[in-house]
């Protein structure tokens, strides 16, 4: 939950830095939302390719803290109280 806080702490510093300077911050959020969505999962085709080549299991990655783990953040290792029971 920290880097998530962080991370919106920094970008409030930044839109009152922005506000201001009386600039416009330089992408429209949904656009940069959506670049910064498709290099995550971009980032993730090369290792799927290579996997679907040599016939390694796909689904297995897909699940793993390699790949889902880099797109949705460390929170999906976490296990629940009722994961734990």
């Amino acid at each position: 939950m920290k880097p998530y806080l962080l991370s919106l702490g920094a970008g409030l510093l930044v839109g009152v830095l922005y506000s201001l300077m009386g600039v416009r911050s330089p992408a429209p959020p949904a656009i940069a939302l959506l670049g910064l969505l498709g290099m995550l999962l971009g980032e993730q085709a090369v290792p799927i390719a290579k996997r679907l080549l040599t016939k390694a299991p796909v689904s297995a990655y897909l699940q793993s803290s390699d790949c889902a783990g880099r797109v949705l953040g460390p929170h999906v290792d976490a296990k629940t109280p009722e994961d734990q029971a």
